[in-house]
C-alpha cells in the first residue's frame, strides 16, 4: 500500500477534519502517524489561516515539505485547510511544488484526489491520531454567522452548519468504545448550535444526549459566544452530573467602546452579567475567557477598564494575544492598526501578569481539597491528571505520584478516574496525592 502521512497545523477543529479525513482513504494508504520521520508516497498538509502568526507557520511548513519533495523524501504534496481555502489563487504560483491545494470546505474532492470515494454513511467515523490520550474533540458545527471585524472565520469557513444529533451520538458512540471518557465540546461558536436544522438552539439538548452515551463521563463546553447565551445550559451545566463545571467563553473586551466597533453584539453591562448568571446558576463554575488587547479602538482608558474588568471578574482561566490585522476583514477596511506593536506587547505582558496572580490565587486556594481526576498520560512514574476544572491542551494539569500499587504498569491507569488530594500549587499546575 502507498504511504500517507497528515501534518496537521492550527486548532482542534482542523485536528478533526483530519481525523475524519483519514478514516475515509485508510483503506488504500498506510497511515504514517504525524512527527514520523520517513519518506512517504503522499504528504498532506492541513493548514491554518486565522492570524499572522498561523500563516506563516503554514506557510514554512509547507516550503519544508517541498524541500522534502524535491530531496525525493515525498512523493506527492497535497495542502488543504483554511490557508488554503483563503488564498486560492495566490498559493500556487508561490509554491508551484506542492501537486494540489483544497479548502477548508472541500473534504471530499481532497478524498477523491487521493483515489478514493467519499462515503457520507461513515461520516461519523474518525482516525484518531493520538488515540493514547482519553478524550477527543467533537466537533458539533462548521462554519460561523457572525461578523465580529476583526474576523476572518466566517469567509474561511463559511455559513453556520449544524451538524445532526443524530450523527454526533453516532460519533460519540465511537469515540466511548475506542477508549475515550471525555467529549470536548467545539465549534466556531456551539451556543448557536441547531438553529439552522432545528430552529432553535439546541446545545443542552444535544448534552442531554451525549451523555447518554455510556462510557463517556465528562462533557466540557467550549467557544461559546456571549450574545444571545442560552440559559438552559447553564440548567444542564448545574443539574447533570457529566456536564463538567467549566465553561470557555471568548469575551475579547469589556470596553463599550471596542466591544462595539468588534461588532460583538453585547456591551460591557451585559458582559458582567452574564457573568454574575453563570457563577450564581452553576457554583463553582470555572470560566475561561480569552481577550485582544491592542484593537484600533482601544486606548488607555479602554485598556484600563479591561484590567480593572480582569481584576474584579477573577476569571479562574484566561488567555489573551494582541491584535492582528487580517485582509479582508471590516477592520482592515474602516479601522486602521493604529496602535504601535510595541504598546500591544506592553498591554499583554501587563495583562498577563496581572492574570498570573490571579491563577496562581485560585491553584493555591484549592490545596487541601479532594478532587476526582482523569488520568490522560504517565511522564517519569509521574500521572499526569485533569480535574473537571482542567480542559486538555490549553490549562494546567494536576501531577499525582503513580501509587505504589500500580508502579509497574502506571500506563494501565490512563484513561481512569482517581480521588486524589491537592498537595501544592504554582500559577499553573497542581500536584497531588491518591487519596
Amino acid at each position: 500500500m502507498p504511504s500517507l502521512q497528515v501534518i496537521t497545523l492550527g486548532c482542534s477543529k482542523n485536528t478533526v477534519d483530519t481525523e475524519h479525513l483519514l478514516y475515509q482513504v485508510q483503506g488504500s494508504y498506510e497511515i504514517v502517524p504525524e512527527g514520523e520521520a520517513r519518506p512517504v508516497d503522499v504528504l498532506l498538509v492541513n493548514t491554518c489561516g486565522f492570524i499572522g502568526d498561523a500563516k506563516e507557520q503554514s506557510i514554512q511548513v509547507i516550503l519544508e515539505a517541498a524541500q522534502r519533495k524535491k530531496e525525493g523524501e515525498v512523493g506527492r504534496l497535497l495542502v488543504f485547510g483554511c490557508l488554503s481555502q483563503r488564498y486560492p489563487s495566490e498559493l500556487p504560483d508561490l509554491i508551484p511544488e506542492v501537486d494540489g491545494w483544497f479548502g477548508a470546505r472541500e473534504l471530499e474532492p481532497l478524498i477523491e484526489a487521493l483515489g478514493c470515494k467519499p462515503d457520507v454513511s461513515q461520516a461519523h467515523r474518525r482516525v484518531r491520531t493520538d488515540g493514547r490520550h482519553p478524550y477527543a474533540f467533537l466537533k458539533i458545527s462548521e462554519g460561523c454567522n457572525r461578523r465580529c471585524s476583526y474576523c476572518a472565520i466566517p469567509f474561511i469557513r463559511g455559513a453556520h452548519r449544524s451538524v445532526p444529533m443524530e450523527v454526533l451520538e453516532k460519533e460519540a458512540r465511537e469515540l466511548a468504545a475506542q477508549g475515550v471518557r471525555e467529549l470536548v465540546i467545539i465549534a466556531q461558536d456551539t451556543t448557536y448550535y441547531g438553529l439552522d436544522v432545528y430552529g432553535k438552539r439546541c446545545l443542552a439538548q444535544l448534552l442531554r444526549r451525549l451523555s447518554a452515551v455510556e462510557g463517556i463521563e465528562w462533557l466540557r463546553i467550549h467557544y461559546s459566544y456571549p450574545a444571545d447565551f442560552p440559559e438552559d445550559v447553564l440548567e444542564e451545566m448545574a443539574a447533570n452530573p457529566k456536564v463538567c463545571r467549566y465553561m470557555d467563553i471568548p469575551l475579547q473586551h469589556v470596553s463599550d467602546v471596542v466591544l462595539d466597533k468588534m461588532h460583538r453584539g453585547v456591551d460591557g453591562a451585559w458582559t458582567r452579567e452574564l457573568i454574575r448568571r453563570m457563577r450564581e446558576r452553576v457554583p463553582g463554575v470555572v470560566l475561561r475567557t480569552t481577550l485582544i488587547v491592542g484593537h484600533p479602538g482601544e486606548g488607555a482608558a479602554e485598556f484600563k477598564e479591561l484590567m480593572d474588568f480582569v481584576a474584579d471578574a477573577r476569571f479562574q482561566r484566561m488567555g489573551a494575544f494582541t491584535y492582528s490585522e487580517e485582509e479582508g476583514t471590516f477592520d482592515a477596511d474602516h479601522f486602521p492598526d493604529k496602535v504601535r506593536p510595541s504598546v500591544k506587547k506592553q498591554r499583554l505582558n501587563k495583562l498577563m501578569e496581572l492574570q498570573r496572580g490571579i491563577s496562581l490565587a485560585y491553584n493555591q486556594s484549592r490545596i487541601g481539597t479532594c478532587v476526582r481526576v482523569l488520568v490522560d498520560d504517565v511522564n517519569d512514574g509521574i500521572l499526569v491528571c485533569r480535574s473537571e476544572f482542567e480542559s486538555p491542551e490549553v490549562d494546567g494539569e494536576i501531577l499525582v505520584k503513580c501509587p505504589s500499587s500500580a508502579a509497574d504498569t502506571p500506563e494501565s491507569l490512563i484513561g481512569q478516574f482517581l480521588q486524589v488530594r491537592i498537595t501544592a500549587a504554582d500559577e499553573y499546575d497542581l500536584m497531588a496525592e491518591v487519596i
